[in-house]
């Protein structure tokens, strides 16, 4: 299956060297570069402004010569267009009546398809643009015959694909993308999904960074696709400079960027997601609220329909990075700013639930997994920022059955390291009351470690927590993450799904790890205290409720559910984007089929670098749909916490509103039968 049979589109923009004044050269090389970006399997091919002649020869623009030599030069491209499969937008001017216009002519396969004036004539500094052209505005007509083909002509055009859902283009020409309204403004609201900007923009020091925060804000605001296009070497350099910056943005995120300065031709292609920008745009209400009031500024905005055909041949190599950890940043300075900001979120809703209250302490359970020890730190910095002694912080290791020493050794170096006050509580006494009296095997010298059993250990702690809790005035902190309730794995009620408010509720197992790693870094523990962090995050993931089997393994979580940064990876886009699980897959493969492949954090171990097959991420995918589906129930009735990030909340006072009742065949059936 190709990448465009999972809702992409391969885009591209191509900055020619040109000759400026010599459109018969510059059609060879828009020619050249189009062929190239075809060969690609691309969609859309965009060209600088006034590409054919070049943008900077002044009031050359006005002669009989370069005028019919650019339209002769447009003929060529659009010869060359023939039995191609990209749309391609390119700039030249054009007498419409008694007026000359900037333009961008958007052909495809031999047929034009249509002609766009530029709306926005910049006349201050370097630029004298109303010295030679008309505005869109000032166009007495909305067609234009071109090289014997009569298209429509205005800046109100939305060029839309039949066979491509959610392609609709909407081209405007440099100075169109500074102005503070934007016609591609409009036609994001009436529906374009892919923004073109063909531009010149000579570069003066500091347009760079501030071109990148034009457009990714724009493609941000639009909840767009947007490519920018701007002029390069050959151009003229009298009084100016040109850098061949083109940039392709989608929703905020810089997807490729040209390199500037080059001296030679370049193409830079990524693949859009179409259906992420049609799954936002469903969500954002207020964009919809916003269409409907200028409705009456969108109805005449003209769509002009085409067809791509055979789009399945494409290859299916898709060409933008996915990241293996979508809840967490690769980049240093991202992740270092992320983690930051996601204990100062847990700190001030800890904070704020114990102003509400009124009590000034916490009872927490600590068993020495990955949970309970984020949900410790976040105590203790909390503690520390509004100015309550750590001893506040009522700690319980309650060991059971199963409890390792390792793990209750680590339990209690945190509590110790960390100035808490730390208490072992050993709960197998009254578990072995619970099994008595419910007639359980274990109780008669059974060895059957079934789900009551496990379950009974885990109420039996979340009793006593909740009684501990009581006694000394205090709310219960809860340590369960969002990866467990995603997948059901914790118990409901009266046991570890359950708490006075839960500072991990919406922070997945993967972020969690990075966390504490990013902590460990921080150097604001002890040596004590990050040596047994470091050990922790090597520990394999359990529950610690089943005995270790004759061969001595312990009991793995992972073993019985997953991989947690594949169920990470799966939750992420089932619920942040609402995909067919067949686009899970399909980006799974991407990010984790290669562990060469994209880059890794360097918190990550080169040991913990994985990779899995096609039937490994499709097995565990089946398995992350039935269980998500399934355990519903448990969040329906979770426990107050702050949600975290835009990824991720499972609070049915929140993103995830589901009857606790649903099958998960429909999903099943759509990655079974793709």
């Amino acid at each position: 299956m190709s990448v465009y049979s999972h809702g992409f589109a391969r885009v591209a923009g191509a900055v020619p060297v040109i000759r400026a004044a010599d459109p018969a050269f510059n059609a060879e090389r828009t020619v050249e570069l189009l062929r190239e970006a075809a060969e690609q399997d691309t969609a859309l091919v965009v060209f600088p402004e006034l590409g054919l002649t070049g943008y900077s020869i002044d009031d050359l623009v006005q002669q009989d010569a370069i005028l019919d030599a650019a339209l002769t030069g447009l003929a060529q491209v659009l010869e060359a267009s023939r039995g191609l499969r990209p749309v391609v937008a390119v700039g030249l001017p054009l007498n419409v009546g008694d007026a000359l216009f900037n333009c961008a002519a958007v052909l495809r396969d031999g047929e034009l398809l249509g002609v766009v004036p530029k709306s926005y004539l910049p006349n201050y500094r370097e630029f004298y643009e109303q010295r030679y052209f008309s505005a869109a505005r000032d166009a007495v007509t909305n067609t234009v015959t071109v090289l014997g083909q009569t298209v429509p002509f205005g800046a109100d055009l939305i060029f839309e694909a039949t066979d491509l859902p959610g392609f609709a283009l909407h081209v405007e020409i440099c100075e169109d993308g500074w102005v503070a309204i934007p016609p591609s403004t409009w036609a994001s609201l009436a529906g374009a999904t892919v923004l073109a900007n063909l531009s010149g923009s000579p570069v003066t020091v500091g347009k760079e960074s501030y071109r990148k925060s034009l457009c990714t804000g724009h493609s941000a605001r639009c909840i767009a696709a947007h490519l920018y296009v701007a002029a390069g070497y050959g151009e003229s350099t009298t009084d100016l400079a040109w850098d061949a910056d083109a940039l392709i943005t989608e929703n905020g995120t810089l997807l490729a960027r040209s390199e500037q300065f080059s001296m030679a031709d370049q193409i830079i292609t990524a693949d859009i997601d179409l259906d992420r920008l049609r799954q936002e745009r469903l969500r954002m209400i207020s964009l919809r609220d916003q269409a409907g009031d200028f409705r009456e500024q969108l109805k005449p905005l003209r769509r002009i329909t085409f067809t791509f055909g055979a789009l399945d041949g494409t290859d299916n190599d898709l060409r933008r990075l996915v990241p293996r950890f979508p809840f967490v940043p690769t980049g240093t300075a991202d992740r270092d700013e992320r983690c930051r900001e996601v204990r100062n979120i847990q700190v001030q809703g800890l904070a704020q639930r114990l102003r509400s209250t009124g009590l000034q302490k916490i009872v927490i359970g600590v068993s020495g997994g990955l949970d309970s020890t984020l949900a410790l730190l976040v105590a203790v910095d909390t503690f520390d920022r509004i100015g309550l002694p750590r001893t506040n912080i009522l700690a319980y290791t309650m060991p059971g059955f199963a409890t390792g020493g390792a793990t209750l050794r680590r339990a209690h170096e945190l509590m110790d390291s960390l100035g808490v006050s730390g208490t072992e509580l050993d709960i197998r006494p009254s578990c072995e009351q619970m099994l008595a009296d419910l007639d359980h095997p274990y109780a008669k010298g059974e060895k059957v470690f079934d789900i009551t059993f496990e379950n009974v250990q885990a109420g039996e702690r979340t009793s006593h927590l909740f009684r501990l809790a009581n006694h000394h005035g205090a709310i219960v902190l809860g340590t369960g993450d969002l990866s467990e309730l995603a997948l059901g794995w914790c118990t409901y009620g009266v046991g570890d799904q359950m708490s006075h408010y839960n500072v991990n509720t919406s922070v997945p197992k993967t972020l969690i790890q990075h966390l504490i790693r990013w902590m460990i870094d921080t150097g604001e523990y002890s040596t004590r205290t990050t040596t047994t962090l470091a050990e922790i995050l090597d520990d394999v993931i359990s529950p610690e409720l089943v005995p270790p089997g004759e061969d001595g393994a312990v009991q793995s979580t992972e073993d019985t559910v997953g991989p947690y940064e594949l169920h990470d990876f799966f939750l992420y886009y089932t619920t942040r984007f609402g995909y067919r699980p067949s686009k899970v897959a399909f980006l799974a493969r991407h990010a984790w089929g290669d562990r060469t492949r994209g880059p890794w954090s360097e918190m990550m171990p080169a040991d913990r670098r994985n990779e899995y097959d096609d039937d490994t991420i499709e097995h565990w995918l089946a398995e992350f749909l039935r269980r998500f589906m399934g355990a519903q129930f448990k969040r329906t009735a979770m426990p107050n916490g702050p949600k975290i990030g835009s990824g991720g909340s499972l609070s049915p006072r929140g993103d995830w509103r589901s009857p606790s009742d649903v099958s998960a065949r429909t999903w099943l059936d759509e990655l079974q039968n793709r």
